[in-house]
């Protein structure tokens, strides 16, 4: 018996676990194709927009090279951020503190919300990764209590009884980890490539504070 004729005749719980892991393997399917097509792009975009701002002749230049090699706004955002604190108010507390300290908090601020964005999917692949074998393992334990309470109003136990019944229930179990392995795979490989263009763009953000606190000091 495949599997599909394994859902079709299970009760609703059953049929509810299927739908639940068929749901969590399109989730997961579509969050890992996107994310490696995007964190691909990503790490070309951050070496490219980085070596094309140390190229300029000036900010303003700069900031016109980071629009153009820069179509994911990973890097934009932190010179962004940076250049704001020449039209801060001279009386509110984002004024504060001496230009490093000023450029210190907006640049965290912009560099954590660039990290949201190329972390979104990593917590789906997670709870997927972790949750798929338990829901695969409540489908199988339903269906052996089912073919179990079958048996007993039977009366009569043959092996055959107990085989058939018991091996349809652990396909939920192997179709749970089969959701599962993926996610936790890609959960892994992706986490590291995100970890690389935050070192980078960490990097960058700190050059970018030096930089601008010097030229404040020399002024």
């Amino acid at each position: 018996m495949g599997v599909w004729q394994t859902v079709l005749q299970g009760d609703a719980i059953s049929r509810s676990v299927a739908l639940l892991l068929f749901a969590m393997s399109v989730a997961s399917w579509v969050v890992i194709f996107w994310k490696s097509w995007m964190l691909r792009r990503a790490v070309k975009d951050v070496q490219l927009s980085t070596a094309a701002f140390w190229q300029a002749a000036h900010l303003d230049d700069a900031q016109l090279r980071l629009q153009a090699f820069d179509p994911r706004r990973l890097v934009l955002p932190l010179l962004q951020a940076a250049r704001t604190i020449e039209q801060a108010a001279p009386q509110t507390l984002a004024a504060a503190g001496d230009r490093s300290q000023q450029l210190t908090r907006v640049l965290r601020d912009a560099l954590h919300l660039v990290l949201h964005r190329l972390q979104f999917g990593q917590v789906l692949l997670a709870t997927v990764g972790s949750t798929a074998p338990f829901v695969g393992l409540l489908g199988t334990v339903w269906g052996i209590y089912h073919a179990l309470t079958e048996i007993g109003q039977d009366g009569k136990f043959r092996i055959e009884q107990v085989s058939g019944p018991v091996g349809e229930a652990l396909v939920m179990t192997a179709a749970g980890l089969a959701v599962a392995i993926p996610a936790v795979l890609a959960y892994n490989v992706l986490g590291r490539q995100v970890a690389r263009i935050e070192a980078d763009l960490e990097g960058f953000a700190r050059d970018l504070r030096e930089l601008l606190a010097y030229k404040e000091s020399a002024v």
